[in-house]
């Protein structure tokens, strides 16, 4: 990771696309809270902006959403251009579309994506339970979905999907996992990790995302992580990935020379303990500095 400028972090504040909005809150607790203190002071670090969806004004939703993630495509765009490694926070995971539009645009072509999640967010508005949208960024990133979230970077698709993992899920609905199995995206479920090893199954989803002729990003959802260790998030899912384990495999990827950008979303303060959540976020932005270890462990 080559970035002399250094890291600009990025907020993008907004939780429309789930179904409990609190997400919104995430980037801006994040900000005032003791755990991004500790790290404020680093000489690497930049806070740049924290993004907005703009208000309703008889707007949809899908619109508003729309509207964030070309801004926050613009920006990261601009931070690259800049020679920064840009860090998005969300947000809920819908966010995804804006930044690695951004990303695919600057780099003029499609990426290699590690998607570190507990769920696949690969429904269309055909398969959608919910209709939440932070249950389809994956999908609009692969070029399916409702057109107003689509080529908002490139004009075609953003992600590779032959470049493309999903590495930690334990939750999703047939529809998805048929739509990644029928574009080529390999799915490493939680199931795979404990049967085959984590640290083997790592090295297969990097192989996979680094033959990307572009280099690659990596998004964390932190719902990925089990809940008795990151109960501040968005959609918890129980039997997830230890903490340790994550700041491990991210660290291994902070020195990777193709890695492009890194987002961490769905930080839901109203539902952290003891600032667990908080504390695992400055954590995981930690491994990205020369020292790769954080001061709040």
């Amino acid at each position: 990771m080559k970035h002399p400028a250094g890291i600009r972090i990025i907020g993008a504040a907004s939780g429309l696309g789930a179904q409990d909005h609190a997400c919104a809150d995430g980037p801006i607790a994040f900000h005032h809270s003791h755990a991004w203190q500790a790290l404020a002071h680093h000489p690497r670090l930049d806070w740049g902006k924290t993004l907005f969806a703009p208000s309703a004004d008889g707007l949809s939703p899908t619109a508003r959403i729309a509207a964030l993630c070309r801004n926050l495509a613009d920006e990261v765009q601009q931070t690259l251009q800049q020679q920064q490694f840009p860090v998005v926070l969300g947000g809920d995971h819908s966010v995804a579309i804006g930044t690695w539009s951004g990303v695919a645009r600057h780099l003029g072509q499609p990426l290699g994506l590690l998607w570190i999640d507990a769920h696949l967010d690969s429904h269309t508005p055909q398969s959608t339970y919910s209709g939440a949208i932070h249950g389809m960024p994956l999908a609009c990133l692969l070029g399916r979905g409702d057109k107003r979230l689509l080529s908002i970077g490139l004009n075609d698709v953003q992600i590779d999907a032959a470049h493309c993992a999903v590495f930690g899920a334990r939750s999703y609905e047939p529809e998805e996992i048929d739509l990644l199995q029928q574009l080529g995206v390999r799915v490493f479920t939680v199931n795979e990790l404990e049967a085959r090893g984590f640290a083997i199954c790592l090295d297969e989803a990097l192989a996979r995302v680094r033959a990307a002729p572009a280099g690659f990003g990596v998004t964390i959802d932190l719902d990925v992580v089990d809940p008795q260790l990151a109960p501040g998030v968005g959609s918890p899912e129980p039997d997830g990935l230890w903490d340790g384990d994550l700041l491990l495999a991210l660290r291994r990827m902070a020195g990777l020379p193709d890695l492009r950008a890194l987002e961490i979303v769905e930080y839901n303060p109203d539902r952290d303990r003891h600032a667990a959540t908080a504390l695992l976020m400055a954590d995981l932005i930690a491994q990205l500095l020369p020292a790769g270890r954080s001061p709040t462990r």
